[in-house]
């Protein structure tokens, strides 16, 4: 899925805990929420934990951020020619998140 291909770096170890913990609360609210359409649960109800799985996705977008720019972006903007790479890999992510 990724598009990055040379630099390998790990993850800041603080933040792939944090992400791997957000991932599987994420993974609970979907079963709970595919439980509750089957259920036939009221709508509103639907929708707030549809919602409610948004901001938990917002959250864990925002921690996988804050670590590209800890380190590829970082790399990216030090070393001559690869400023302008890490800038369109921003302004896409950006892009996408104000769709």
């Amino acid at each position: 899925m990724g598009t990055h291909r040379a630099l390998h770096f790990m993850l800041d170890q603080q933040l792939k805990k944090r992400a791997v913990h957000r991932s599987r609360i994420l993974e609970g609210q979907m079963k709970g929420l595919a439980q509750a359409i089957e259920a036939e649960k009221y709508c509103v109800d639907l929708l707030l934990q549809s919602l409610s799985i948004q901001q938990s996705l917002k959250s864990l977008n925002c921690l996988l951020l804050e670590n590209h720019l800890k380190t590829h972006a970082k790399h990216q903007l030090q070393k001559k020619g690869e400023d302008g790479k890490a800038i369109k890999e921003l302004i896409r992510i950006f892009s996408l998140s104000n769709k």
